[in-house]
């Protein structure tokens, strides 16, 4: 039997992993400017806690999520976001009570069952930021600052960020009556699948990629006619406190997110360096989640931002260094006694902290020449029989060609 990968997942090959360290890299530093401290939470978990912290008339949760029963009879979901989880752990672990602002952050892979497209397998990656315990809009723009700074280090300064305030349930469902005034007499020319949003949640009717629905929304009820002044003193705050931070962004009325425990503030960051699927990253508040998971009334921000997308921008603008080391070493023998000195010589150098390799393929000289090439070695160290009493050793420095012989405390001090 020829044995393949699940379609909508992806290897990620030896070649590939520099870049997703480098981006790994470039978001723990960021985080720790902006002080939030990684947390770890699990890939799977009851799939009640996803079905109430993401919303039960979500696409998410109706359609995507890979659910399956445990041999303990329970109902567990591979994590399709990671918010709800990082919440259940914030609540379960007392943290809002062992500090006032709790700020953390995550990087692993989330999964949904959906089609698979560029950028967007059904096992990929995210990273993203979440701050529990404050109400202050201004920590709002420092959530979306953080996601900002992600993609300028990245070396991505082509993007948009896309504002709006979702407001508060009581505001939304005035609303949801006047959007279902407008929405029930054209309901027969919605196409089916955005048909069905209208009795589960209206307001979802936004968030449609489909244009034909776009269309026949034009002059609906938007949700900014109906904020109140407490909405519109926080959302005039975030958009004061983004102008401060030299951050330009466009309010988006009609940007609703995909999520159904967003309040208030909502923000997508989108990029034309990705075609039609254009979002690198998105996020919001949402103040009512902990309550709803069980824990006390707490105020919360937070965002998630898509890997594979981001990867794909750095490509898209011509980014292709990523900071990988190359090899410091590349130690040649060929007799026995040879490839035995060469096994404590390499030990020496690791032991050094140089990266090193060596040939287990029992090839001539020629041929691990070649290798060292292959493997872009900066250093070629040449283990000769004549060499070993005297610990002298060939080093050669294969970007200038020059040539010399060296102790081993000798070889190891050029190296930089």
């Amino acid at each position: 039997m020829k044995y393949q990968r699940i379609k909508g997942t992806a290897d990620i090959l030896p070649s590939e992993t520099g870049k997703w360290l480098y981006l790994e890299e470039i978001i723990r530093n960021v985080m720790a400017r902006f002080n939030y401290k990684e947390i770890r939470v699990p890939v799977f978990e009851t799939t009640e806690l996803f079905a109430r912290g993401i919303g039960e008339g979500t696409d998410i949760v109706n359609k995507e999520m890979y659910t399956f029963t445990d041999m303990g009879g329970r109902s567990i979901t591979l994590r399709p976001e990671a918010t709800a989880s990082v919440v259940r752990c914030f609540i379960e672990e007392s943290l809002g009570k062992k500090a006032p602002l709790t700020k953390v952050y995550y990087i692993g892979p989330m999964f949904r069952q959906e089609k698979p497209q560029k950028g967007r397998q059904r096992q990929f990656y995210q990273f993203g930021a979440e701050a529990l315990g404050s109400a202050d809009p201004r920590i709002d723009a420092e959530n979306i600052a953080v996601s900002v700074q992600v993609l300028r280090d990245c070396g991505i300064n082509q993007f948009e960020v896309a504002l709006n305030s979702v407001a508060t349930p009581p505001l939304r469902a005035k609303h949801r009556e006047r959007l279902l005034e407008f929405v029930r007499p054209i309901a027969s020319q919605l196409p089916e699948v955005d048909r069905e949003k209208i009795d589960r949640n209206p307001l979802r009717l936004f968030d449609s990629k489909l244009e034909l629905t776009q269309q026949l929304l034009q002059g609906a009820p938007l949700l900014e006619q109906f904020y109140d002044d407490d909405v519109r003193r926080d959302f005039d705050i975030v958009k004061e406190t983004l102008t401060r931070l030299g951050i330009p962004y466009a309010v988006d009325p009609r940007l609703v997110r995909g999520l159904d425990y967003y309040t208030r503030t909502a923000f997508e960051i989108r990029s034309s360096l990705l075609g039609a699927q254009d979002a690198l990253s998105g996020g919001g508040r949402y103040d009512l989640l902990v309550e709803e998971l069980g824990g006390d009334p707490t105020p919360a921000v937070g965002f998630a931002a898509g890997m594979e997308r981001t990867l794909l921008a750095m490509e898209a603008v011509g980014q292709s260094d990523y900071g990988e080391k190359s090899l410091d070493v590349f130690v040649i023998a060929e007799s026995e006694p040879e490839r035995k000195q060469a096994l404590l010589l390499t030990k020496q150098l690791r032991d050094g902290g140089k990266t090193v390799d060596l040939d287990y393929l029992g090839r001539s000289q020629k041929a691990q020449m070649k290798e060292a090439a292959r493997q872009n070695a900066r250093f070629v160290l040449f283990v000769f029989t004549d060499d070993i009493p005297g610990e002298m050793f060939q080093f050669k420095n294969l970007s200038t060609g020059e040539q010399q012989k060296l102790s081993i405390d000798e070889i190891l001090r050029p190296i930089a």
